[in-house]
């Protein structure tokens, strides 16, 4: 396929994520917004690998968690409620109330490696084994769900006043970045083995896909340093806006 074409095909799929979250926020943000965000990335996906594009899936699924926190951000700080907080997603309100109670006190998981390194560990492996047992169906819906209550904890911080330039440079953390590519990344790659015997296409060669394994772990592991090193200082700062 063309550049062109994954330029569309890019283009298209921002378009459908940012119609997907007033759309599931009206009906059902806990089971409608993750299906609508992530089905369309899923198949976008899928379709890339059945033609034999692996570099072109890996990149449309790079746009993804871009257009998931611009669009969900924006969405989840301007959504008019009652409350002045954001809709509800699965698991907004508690990890909104830990990250804040993280950033007033500096006492919690997000500031302390031997905390937070044994989590993302458990949640690395259940993320590989998911996305081997079902194509990387599960574990996208799963990255959506994920997402969705970190674009919440950001879209909150506007909400208690922090300026555009501190929720902007210090909301959406540089290690979660990597981390969210990190996965990304690892989603195509492990959804091969299901996706070639269903539909019945080439999975691509272990050489194919050893570059890719490489940046994925680089990510990951960037995710856990960075963190381990600038997290005390991250909530410092902001801790001083909210």
């Amino acid at each position: 396929m063309s550049q062109n074409s994954l330029a569309r095909e890019a283009a298209l799929l921002t378009a459908i994520i940012a119609v997907s979250y007033p759309v599931g926020v009206l009906i059902d943000p806990m089971v409608v917004l993750p299906l609508a965000n992530a089905l369309p990335a899923w198949w976008f996906m899928a379709r890339r690998l059945r033609d034999g594009d692996l570099d072109g899936a890996i990149r449309l699924m790079l746009v993804f968690p871009l257009a998931l926190a611009f669009f969900g951000t924006l969405t989840l700080a301007l959504w008019p409620t009652a409350d002045g907080l954001t809709p509800v997603v699965f698991n907004g309100p508690q990890y909104r109330e830990e990250m804040f109670s993280w950033i007033r006190t500096g006492v919690g998981a997000e500031g302390d490696w031997r905390q937070f390194l044994p989590q993302h560990i458990a949640h690395l492996v259940a993320f590989v084994v998911l996305s081997l047992a079902s194509g990387s169906f599960v574990s996208i819906i799963g990255g959506a769900v994920l997402t969705n209550y970190m674009d919440g904890y950001v879209a909150s911080l506007h909400r208690a006043g922090a300026p555009f330039w501190a929720t902007l440079f210090f909301g959406w953390q540089p290690w979660a970045i990597c981390r969210v590519a990190g996965f990304c990344i690892l989603g195509v790659v492990l959804s091969g083995p299901v996706l070639s015997r269903v539909h019945r296409h080439k999975a691509p060669s272990f050489a194919e896909v050893k570059p890719w394994l490489y940046r994925a772990a680089a990510l990951i592991l960037l995710d856990w340093t960075l963190k381990a090193l600038l997290a005390p200082t991250w909530g410092r700062i902001l801790s001083a806006h909210i």
